[in-house]
């Protein structure tokens, strides 16, 4: 008489049931997991194994491998830019203000919360551009000197201050019953919807001005920070529109009934309840806009791209492509799905909160 196999460990039943299941299904795990060694191995092998890590100029690159002499001694220049070396304490204090406010602001259990993050959010943008920009006892540094990650990080932020309330705004006014608010809102929808966002940098840096009053000028990444924010706040708004179409009108109707006002029925129960539902697709705007934020390097705006894009012009370093465009991809790449992360734990946890 037979006797039964032992069952196997528990990740191993999950891996045998999900990969090897069935003859067709071994096949095709074998083929990919050959695929996927076949990348890896000679990738690993340029990334970190051959790689030459010391050094200070192209000479030290002596092996196959990855050239990071030449990421070491452009890093400054990566993160700041041209931003001025002395100057460059007011961009890590607004990063440790920035990282200290999320952390602080993202205990469930903090008291006071929802007044702490509508402070937070009044105070710490201004103080930013103030940081930043100089002025008032602090020495000024043109926007002209600004570039690297730290440039990418605040035409993203600050594109994405403006966007989001202005997205809920054009939402609400697609879906309102005063026919001219709502043709305005569409009419704005539409037209930075049908729009490529390259020419609307482009055309924000160049007509602007000439259509400005005489004597009065907008700041040139100003010009791409409200082209980028305009555009991406057509998108959420669609994005909202569709969070508030699945929000039942019986709630409506309902609160209407005990006399609510339209305000206080979308702040109190429609808004909370439609943005929870856009939520995975307003991350996704906020992804591509952090993505679209290399655009601006057609009107001359160093982010970190077009940085990693001038540092290869150098003689010195020339033919670094691969490294420059692997460090800055990589780069994105983490804060995309740091924010994709974010955006499934978030949506997990309203979830809960609301039983479902």
């Amino acid at each position: 008489m037979k006797t039964a196999a032992p069952p196997l460990p528990g990740w191993l039943a999950v891996v045998r049931q999900r990969l090897f299941a069935t003859w067709l299904d071994t096949v095709v795990s074998l083929l990919c997991l050959y695929v996927v060694w076949r990348i890896s191995v000679p990738l690993v092998d340029w990334l970190l194994i051959e790689a030459n890590w010391k050094g200070a100029s192209r000479e030290d690159c002596t092996s196959r491998g990855a050239c990071w002499v030449f990421i070491r001694a452009r890093f400054a220049q990566f993160m700041y830019g041209q931003y001025p070396v002395p100057e460059r304490w007011r961009v890590d204090l607004l990063g440790l203000l920035a990282v200290f406010a999320g952390a602080i602001l993202s205990w469930r259990g903090l008291p006071r919360r929802k007044e702490l993050t509508i402070a937070v959010a009044t105070i710490l943008p201004p103080l930013g551009i103030w940081l930043l920009y100089g002025g008032l006892g602090l020495k000024i540094v043109e926007t002209r000197e600004w570039g690297g990650l730290m440039l990418t990080l605040f035409l993203a932020i600050y594109a994405g201050l403006i966007a989001v309330p202005l997205g809920i705004l054009l939402a609400l006014g697609r879906r309102s019953r005063l026919p001219l608010i709502r043709f305005a809102s569409i009419v704005f929808i539409e037209f930075w919807r049908g729009v490529p966002i390259i020419t609307v940098i482009f055309l924000a840096s160049l007509l602007l001005p000439l259509i400005m009053p005489t004597g009065f000028n907008v700041d040139r990444l100003a010009r791409a920070v409200i082209g980028l924010a305009f555009v991406i706040a057509a998108y959420m708004a669609e994005a909202v529109r569709g969070g508030l179409q699945a929000v039942p009108d019986g709630q409506t109707e309902a609160a209407q009934a005990l006399g609510l006002g339209y305000w206080r029925i979308m702040r109190l129960i429609v808004l909370p309840q439609a943005l929870r539902i856009s939520l995975p697709a307003m991350t996704n705007e906020f992804i591509a806009l952090f993505k679209n934020t290399t655009l601006v390097l057609i009107v001359s705006i160093f982010d970190l791209l077009g940085i990693a894009q001038a540092a290869l012009a150098d003689p010195a370093w020339v033919g670094m492509n691969m490294e420059a465009y692997v460090f800055a991809g990589a780069i994105y790449w983490f804060a995309c799905f740091g924010l994709s992360q974010w955006s499934r734990s978030r949506e997990k946890r309203l979830q809960a909160a609301h039983g479902r």
